[in-house]
């Protein structure tokens, strides 16, 4: 069996949305001939991004052998005069270097992997394959300097970043996205790039997760159930003309990321049809603001903080409705995003609504029977599947679940088969087999 070293700075015990990914590529690369010997951190929460989730914890068994760089992480220190001479930070220092210092008492290697991010970790994955005369592959869970979330001080910090990027990228063998967009705008954005070998490889779900039976549903009302972080004061933060100016900000609308427009439809809901509002509900599982507090004026928002990963799943299981938002994007602009959570709504099967914008998820939603779809600030559109999704469960109970054999290729395991092929071109020296996309839906 090759021996992979794959770094991966997200893992168990700590949760949050970057451990799925790295977790269970590393548990079923096995499957493909791939011994992972994993690089990972100290294993401490680290803020509301990355609580610890014991049944994440559970996954490594003894079968995985895991590595970790000593604690304990550095503490954030850095300020807005180290961000703005773009001054390396404690962490970035820490890690790096634990990177390299536990990766070269490996010396019996096949191949190096670097799962992003920290954008840290493609740094130090190049040094060490370097080091050690083989291979480097990266796999960026999001797309780095061309995500349009992220927000930059100056156009000159964000170029510095997009430089980043494009050195670390340049050092690789094989280049992982994580949807068909990313893999384009990687192309089109670093030409010098065009002889590497852009596979995209999504995130996804674990059919086993859904297997059992589904939980208890109420007979009546509708339960609406959103997952993951809200980014209400993100997207509400007052935005003054100096960085407008320099344009430090991110292309699109982030606030329609949250619930708000969600919250504007569901008012529409009560106020026109009032029979309706009887057991409506908002669940909303993840660490909440303050701001995404105040969005709630209608009382019907159901709070449950951070659950942990089963938890979550059963909360997926037994919604009526599942909410999926994104930033907005002017029209015939593509994201270069699809939210993790997707995938695992997919596998859940129950109905979706999805306010997104023009991009690969919407693409992949658009198809599914299951699924209504609309802009990001269609509270119209919004209204009017909560209202149908209502009277339909008033009707005759709850909607049945989608096909989930329409969404097989993104089971994790499929995955895992494709993101260990990418290692067996770099092994393998063959000729770059140029994007790679796996199809929106069957």
């Amino acid at each position: 069996m090759k021996r992979v070293l794959f770094i991966a700075y997200h893992f168990p015990p700590v949760g949050g949305a970057g451990v799925q990914r790295s977790l269970k590529f590393a548990r079923y690369l096995p499957d493909s001939g791939y011994r992972p010997i994993v690089i990972t951190g100290p294993g401490e929460a680290f803020g509301e991004w990355a609580p610890l989730d014991a049944t994440l914890a559970g996954e490594l068994d003894g079968s995985l052998e895991v590595h970790r760089v000593p604690g304990p992480v550095p503490e954030d220190t850095y300020g807005r005069l180290d961000r703005l001479v773009m001054r390396e930070s404690e962490f970035s220092r820490w890690w790096r270097a634990g990177v390299l210092a536990e990766g070269q008492r490996h010396r019996d290697i096949d191949l190096v992997c670097a799962t992003m991010s920290p954008w840290e970790s493609g740094m130090a994955g190049a040094e060490l394959a370097r080091r050690l005369g083989v291979p480097f592959v990266v796999d960026l869970r999001d797309p780095w300097a061309l995500d349009e979330m992220l927000s930059y001080t100056t156009r000159i910090h964000a170029r510095a970043d997009l430089d980043r990027m494009r050195g670390t990228l340049a050092q690789a063998d094989g280049i992982v996205m994580n949807c068909p967009q990313a893999g384009r705008e990687v192309r089109e954005r670093f030409p010098e790039l065009a002889g590497k070998d852009v596979t995209v490889v999504p995130n996804g779900f674990d059919a086993e997760d859904f297997a059992g039976p589904a939980p208890q549903r109420s007979p009546s009302g509708l339960r609406i159930v959103h997952t993951g972080f809200l980014h209400t004061a993100f997207g509400s933060r007052r935005r003054n003309l100096v960085r407008r100016a320099v344009g430090g900000l991110p292309d699109g609308d982030p606030l329609t990321r949250s619930h708000i427009v969600l919250m504007e439809a569901l008012r529409r809901v009560v106020e026109e049809h009032p029979e309706l509002a009887k057991g409506l509900e908002l669940h909303l599982a993840g660490q909440l603001s303050d701001a995404d507090r105040s969005v709630d004026t209608l009382g019907l928002v159901r709070e449950h903080g951070y659950l942990d990963h089963a938890a979550c799943i059963e909360l997926m299981r037994s919604a009526d409705l599942l909410f999926l938002p994104m930033h907005d994007l002017p029209v015939g602009q593509r994201a270069r995003i699809v939210p993790g959570k997707t995938y695992e709504y997919l596998g859940s099967g129950r109905p979706i609504l999805a306010g997104v914008p023009d991009g690969d998820a919407r693409d992949l939603l658009s198809v599914l029977p299951w699924a209504h779809v609309c802009r990001p600030r269609d509270a119209e559109a919004m209204a009017a599947a909560i209202t149908l999704e209502a009277r339909r469960k008033r009707r005759g109970g709850p909607a049945p679940d989608g096909d989930r054999s329409r969404v097989a290729a993104f089971e994790r395991r499929a995955l895992t088969r494709r993101f260990a092929a990418v290692f067996d071109r770099q092994l393998a020296a063959e000729e770059p087999a140029g994007e790679s996309v796996v199809p929106a839906a069957a």
